[in-house]
């Protein structure tokens, strides 16, 4: 089932605090129910024993406490039988389940799932807003066309062994000394904990390179330093070269230093210090201009999960992306791990079969990789995500592809590679957060939304994070944290109308609005670049 295209129904009254005990209550005032096949339906509020269910011409007599966000079951089900949400499967019970029960990790979990893989069969024309008619934002349109929303300098470390040195660096360009400089967001220290201990001219070594050029030729970074100890794996000159830091298409010359040719520490942070202040006045000559939404590359990603996180922000972030790539905008969807066990459904949409056996065999590396490190590809969810409701990777990615919308798969990227294509596309990322955005930003997405259900508090320079709460009692509770409330769809509200709420946040915040992470100072701690391999 393609839930983005399904959305939740209505809720057609708001019932507070514990669902009464002394006569059913119809099932849609308690709880959702998303497809007519399935064995569960999700807990509006808790559930107690002996809370009965009208479900259809049946009665369903809760038999033990469930927590909102929970799944209660509507039908008895047998050992080793599949239980479905969204219409598909997101375990197999393991002990016996009773219509009533609360069905979680103790009676579900995962099991041989077979999926069948069809390639493109559920591609559609997407309908194109026509190019006079797209909505725009205020953005720098920089020399080689590309568009930022942001306007920073940034230094990056090539090793983790300059990673203070940055950090001292970063402390000479205050508030106070950027006063003077009113179209600078910001001096970012971008540091890291690899570039040494690595196969010289292995993957692994490429990898980061992919990440720190990435990062220094961002549209959001106006200037850059990178800044090495000197004898480490990663080379700066290496990477200069490989990844074309200094060709002719460029527009921002590399800068760089190395502790150990620059006599030390102080010596360098005095050097380093000159030649961005150098750079300061150049990196402030820019205007924000009216830019067609054309040129947003927005990354998705969800953290910390819950019950809710399908059925309110995640279609409504897939609502945006679809309006998005009409306007001929780009979306990543990633965190390959966290789509294990849905990936049938994105091969469906994909726009050939060539993008789709190449989605393929990211989702085969991932099994070969957890396998050889002694891992499972049902290490997710999390034990929040579990506090939350979720119980299985695949219901829980089930839930996370619909932030995906329902557009065409265009292009499978490796992790930080540049991003070409528009429309809707696939970057091969891990799950965990920092380490999954990292990658999306490196290929060029200058603006982030991040759904949670738990109350992920992040954020990420160079790009701004827009988060959007699955639940009104978070956002209440995280008001300084959270931009947008999803929890709303659970009132009525539909998610098409908060996907364009979400899109509305979006324009304004590239065109520089701060979003609640940004007012914070919160994002420099979260780059992080994924480390392949053994480290020597």
């Amino acid at each position: 089932m393609d839930t983005q295209q399904t959305p939740p129904p209505q809720i057609h009254r708001i019932v507070k605090g514990f669902a009464p005990r002394d006569t059913p209550v119809p099932l849609q005032e308690v709880a959702v129910l998303l497809h007519p096949d399935d064995e569960v339906a999700i807990a509006r509020m808790p559930l107690s024993r002996g809370v009965k269910l009208r479900v259809g011409e049946r009665i369903v007599e809760v038999s033990q406490r469930v927590p909102s966000g929970h799944k209660v079951a509507l039908r008895d089900v047998e050992v080793g039988q599949p239980v479905r949400r969204y219409g598909a499967i997101i375990g197999f019970a393991t002990q016996p389940i009773g219509a009533g029960t609360h069905v979680h990790s103790h009676n579900l979990a995962v099991g041989d799932l077979k999926l069948k893989y069809e390639y493109g069969v559920d591609v559609r024309p997407v309908d194109m807003v026509p190019v006079e008619q797209r909505r725009t934002f205020m953005g720098y349109r920089r020399p080689d066309g590309r568009v930022g929303t942001r306007n920073y300098v940034a230094i990056i470390s090539s090793v983790n062994c300059s990673a203070s040195t940055v950090r001292f660096i970063e402390q000479r360009f205050g508030p106070d000394l950027l006063k003077a400089y009113p179209q600078i967001d910001g001096v970012i220290g971008l540091t890291h904990k690899s570039g040494c201990g690595l196969r010289i001219g292995g993957e692994a070594v490429r990898q980061l390179q992919r990440v720190l050029a990435g990062m220094a030729m961002h549209p959001n970074v106006g200037a850059y330093l990178i800044l090495g100890l000197g004898c480490e794996s990663n080379q700066i000159q290496d990477m200069i070269d490989s990844m074309q830091l200094d060709s002719g298409e460029q527009w921002k010359k590399p800068l760089f230093l190395t502790i150990q040719e620059n006599h030390g520490i102080t010596h360098t942070v005095n050097e380093a210090a000159r030649m961005i202040g150098e750079a300061l006045p150049r990196v402030n000559d820019v205007k924000r201009e009216p830019i067609p939404i054309s040129e947003l590359n927005l990354a998705l990603q969800c953290g910390g999960s819950d019950g809710w996180s399908g059925i309110t922000a995640n279609p409504s972030l897939g609502y945006c992306v679809d309006e998005l790539v009409r306007q001929g905008g780009t979306a990543v969807l990633s965190e390959t791990p966290e789509i294990y066990g849905a990936e049938h459904i994105l091969l469906r949409r994909a726009r050939s079969r060539e993008v789709g056996e190449q989605f393929v065999e990211r989702i085969r590396w991932w099994e070969h990789y957890t396998a050889i490190n002694d891992m499972e590809m049902d290490n997710n969810p999390s034990p929040g995500n579990k506090l939350g409701g979720l119980t299985t990777i695949y219901e829980k990615s089930l839930g996370a592809i619909a932030k995906g919308g329902s557009t065409p798969v265009n292009a499978i990227y490796k992790y930080a590679e540049q991003i070409r294509e528009r429309g809707l596309v696939v970057m091969d990322t891990p799950g965990y957060d920092p380490v999954s955005v990292t990658g999306q930003v490196a290929g060029g997405s200058n603006v982030i939304v991040f759904t949670t259900g738990r109350g992920s508090a992040f954020g990420f320079k160079p790009a701004p994070s827009i988060k959007v709460a699955t639940n009104s009692a978070l956002y209440e509770s995280m008001t300084d944290d959270m931009d947008i409330n999803a929890g709303v769809v659970t009132d009525g509200v539909s998610a098409q109308e908060v996907g364009m709420r979400i899109l509305d946040e979006v324009i304004e915040v590239a065109s520089g609005k701060r979003s609640k992470s940004e007012a914070l100072g919160v994002g420099e701690e979260e780059f992080a670049p994924w480390i392949l391999g053994a480290t020597m």
